[in-house]
C-alpha cells in the first residue's frame, strides 16, 4: 500500500509509521488521519509486524496539530468528519492486537497529542513539548483529547493542561504520566526500537489479551473489569505459547514463543 502522507518501513519483527509532512511540522489534515487509519488496519493485519512505532519526519515535530490552513473557514458539519475520522483512527489503534509506542520527536500539539494518547505507550525525545491548544483558537480537543488526558493524568492536571492551553515539556510531561521514558533526541528512535524488540519477542497472543483486557476493562465496574480479565486469562490457556513458556521456565531456558 502506497501512502502520499506517511511513511512505513516494516523491519520485521517490528514496524515505523512516520508522519511525513514536515513542511506544516507533520499537521494533520483529514487524508492523512485516513492515511494513519489504513496503515494501522494494514500492519495489524500482517503476521510479520508484532509491535509499532509511531513517529513524525524532521526533528522539530511529532504531529503539531491539525492543519488550521486547511481548516479554517470550514462549517461544523464539514468538519465533524474529521473529528470522528480521528476518533475512529484511535479506536483502530486501541483495539488491535499489537501494542504501539509513539516516539515523539518534537512537537505533540492538539491532535498530534491526542494521537500519542491513543498509542499504549510514549516515549519523547528531551525536546518534546505537549500540549492541547485548541482553546486559544476558540475550540476544545475533538480527537479525544478531553477524555484520554484525564484517564491518563488525571482530572485536575487534564483541565489545567486543557483550559489553559499551555505546552508542557517532555520532563513535565514524564512527572505527570503522560510520558513513560525521556531521552536525547538522537537516542529516540533507537531506544524506541529497542524498547519495540522486546514487546515483538512476547508471547503474542497473552500479549493482546493484556493490551484488550487493560484497554477495555478500565472503564468497566470492577466486577465486570475481572470477568473480563478472566476471560482474557482462559484463552491464554489455548495457546501453544503457554506451553513453552511454562516449560522454559521449569526447564531454566530461554522461551521460544510461537511467531504468529
Amino acid at each position: 500500500m502506497e501512502f502520499k502522507n506517511l511513511i512505513v518501513e516494516i523491519e520485521k519483527p517490528i514496524a515505523i509509521i512516520t508522519v511525513n509532512r514536515p513542511k506544516v511540522l507533520n499537521a494533520l489534515n483529514l487524508e492523512t488521519v485516513g492515511e494513519l487509519g489504513a496503515a494501522f488496519s494494514m500492519l495489524d493485519a500482517n503476521d510479520d509486524v508484532r509491535a509499532i512505532i509511531l513517529t513524525g519526519s524532521g526533528e522539530k515535530a511529532f504531529v503539531a496539530g491539525a492543519d488550521i490552513t486547511e481548516f479554517r473557514g470550514k462549517t461544523a458539519p464539514e468538519m465533524l468528519p474529521f473529528a470522528k475520522k480521528g476518533h475512529d483512527v484511535a479506536r483502530i489503534m486501541e483495539s488491535m492486537g499489537k501494542p504501539i509506542i509513539a516516539a515523539v520527536n518534537g512537537y505533540a500539539l492538539g491532535g498530534g497529542c491526542e494521537m500519542s494518547m491513543a498509542c499504549d505507550m510514549r516515549f519523547a525525545s528531551e525536546n518534546a513539548k505537549f500540549g492541547q491548544p485548541e482553546i486559544l483558537l476558540g475550540l476544545i480537543p475533538g480527537m479525544g483529547g478531553t477524555q484520554r488526558l484525564a484517564r491518563l493524568v488525571g482530572l485536575g492536571v487534564a483541565h489545567e493542561l486543557i483550559y489553559g492551553g499551555e505546552q508542557i515539556t517532555a520532563q513535565r510531561a514524564y512527572e505527570i504520566g503522560l510520558v513513560n521514558r525521556v531521552f536525547p533526541a538522537d537516542q529516540l528512535i533507537e531506544e524506541t526500537k529497542k524498547f519495540a524488540l522486546k514487546l515483538a519477542a512476547k508471547p503474542s497472543l497473552a500479549l493482546k489479551m493484556c493490551k484488550l483486557a487493560m484497554n477495555y476493562g478500565y472503564d468497566l465496574s470492577l466486577d465486570n473489569a475481572l470477568m473480563l480479565e478472566t476471560q482474557c486469562f482462559g484463552q491464554c490457556w489455548s495457546h501453544p505459547d503457554l506451553e513453552e513458556g511454562t516449560g522454559a521456565f521449569v526447564e531454566k531456558r530461554k522461551a521460544n514463543f510461537h511467531p504468529d
